[in-house]
């Protein structure tokens, strides 16, 4: 399971990624977390607004279905709308199957099955502005950016291309968003399959296990703590900082139990797979 990413944290990603951000009013406050759960995060969902001029629409939402209705809009030239974060009201109800194929990274089943669970708790909602008709184009700046910004969520919780999925593939009720979301998940998994990120970063080296000793003062650390906050993992009341400390070891413990180790395998020091997870921002 995942906790979804700060709001600052999920900004950082996206412009880690090179995504072009526009921010608009309170968006980082603005959600529907007063009406149910935001999180466990377990995916991306992609959609397209079947309008235009969809900005102001997917913030404030419709008298019958309040928003924000995604956390972000992506506009033709491939500019990135923040909108909201947290819960919105863009996914409702989906199949089972598909949920557990997210969450697995599986194939995902050949129909949805019946709508039983709740996508606005557990997807980052994205709407890519389109008619939706089938004639109007996606232009290749608005689907780059769809590839930025879900990869950019994958990069920052450790998934794979396999968490991102389409409206249409969560339940029959809708049909969006209009293009291959075979091809579009093979561009996020080329993206991600990158050793370096993008090209804005560059992530720092494993130093070796012995690197991470009592009293060890780094920028590395920092940004290691930073990264381990961003994933979900930070047990931090103060910090992070540059001494390497009881608090860094238990967060980083956390990050290892979240990739699955378990007893000596999740003692809190770091190993050259699970760093190589992590991504660490070089200082």
């Amino acid at each position: 399971m995942s906790t979804p990413l700060s709001a600052a944290a999920f900004a950082a990603a996206l412009r880690a990624e090179s995504v072009t951000v526009e921010e608009h009013g309170s968006w980082s406050t603005h959600n529907r977390d007063g009406v149910g759960s935001w999180g466990p995060a377990q995916g991306v969902m992609l959609h397209h607004t079947a309008g235009s001029n969809s900005v102001e629409l997917c913030r404030v939402g419709r008298s019958d279905l309040p928003g924000p209705l995604c956390v972000a809009v992506i506009a033709k030239d491939g500019t990135v709308h923040l909108v909201g974060y947290g819960r919105t009201n863009h996914a409702g109800r989906g199949g089972q199957a598909v949920y557990n194929a997210v969450r697995e990274s599986t194939a995902l089943p050949a129909r949805p099955g019946t709508d039983a669970v709740d996508g606005n708790t557990h997807f980052y909602g994205f709407e890519i502005e389109n008619l939706g008709n089938g004639r109007d184009p996606y232009p290749e700046a608005q689907l780059k950016a769809a590839e930025k910004v879900a990869a950019a969520v994958c990069r920052a919780h450790g998934w794979d291309a396999g968490r991102v999925i389409g409206h249409k593939e969560w339940t029959t009720r809708k049909i969006d968003p209009t293009f291959s979301m075979a091809a579009m998940r093979t561009r996020i998994a080329k993206r991600l399959s990158t050793t370096t990120g993008p090209a804005t970063v560059a992530y720092e080296p494993f130093p070796g296990p012995a690197y991470f000793t009592s009293g060890r003062r780094s920028a590395v650390i920092t940004a290691m703590g930073r990264r381990l906050v961003a994933v979900g993992c930070g047990k931090y009341e103060v910090g992070p900082g540059p001494s390497w400390t009881a608090v860094d070891q238990r967060s980083y413990a956390a990050w290892q139990r979240k990739l699955g180790y378990s007893g000596s395998d999740a003692d809190g020091v770091p190993g050259r797979a699970s760093w190589d997870r992590l991504r660490v921002p070089r200082p």
